[in-house]
């Protein structure tokens, strides 16, 4: 029977955690180790039964789940990351009878931004930051380098405007 090999990553550090241990250094309860571990995200622990434990591999995989969902993605998103997607997916659309929170965003009276943020990939710091950026962009368009209003003549273009010539 040939000898079973351990892991590089095994040999180097032989430190085994329980799973209460493992989830202290996560900064995740036990029964969330054990739901990621369900789900697939995380591997199973080596050995079996009262004789199972983890690695420093199982760590680092809580580690960049951890970091992953705080910065706002969801558990599909990083399923999808940790099977090799790439870091900027494709545009998804949204299933039939799927449901979306969106959120209406009034940066002036007229103009309205509609941004669901699971599916734009963006935090509520990110959110916040886009809104704030749209808004000065708008207030930047709204005065033009002459520093006139563009609601002023000059500003509207030639095809909005009455021709008075005929």
């Amino acid at each position: 029977m040939p000898a079973q090999r351990t892991p590089p990553d095994e040999a180097a550090t032989p430190e085994r955690f329980s799973i209460d241990e493992l989830s202290m250094l996560a900064g995740v309860t036990p029964r969330t180790v054990r739901y990621y571990i369900a789900e697939g995200l995380v591997e199973r622990p080596v050995g079996e039964k009262r004789g199972a434990h983890y690695v420093r591999r199982h760590l680092e995989q809580l580690l960049l789940i951890r970091r992953w969902t705080d910065a706002g993605l969801s558990l599909e998103r990083v399923r999808e990351l940790l099977s090799g997607a790439p870091d900027d997916p494709a545009p998804r659309r949204a299933a039939p009878g799927s449901i979306e929170v969106w959120s209406r965003v009034t940066v002036a009276d007229g103009l309205e931004i509609h941004v669901e943020p699971g599916r734009a990939d963006l935090t509520p710091d990110q959110m916040r930051s886009l809104v704030r950026g749209i808004s000065a962009l708008y207030r930047q368009v709204r005065t033009s380098s002459t520093g006139e209003p563009s609601g002023s003549p000059a500003a509207i273009p030639s095809t909005n405007r009455e021709n008075n010539d005929e």
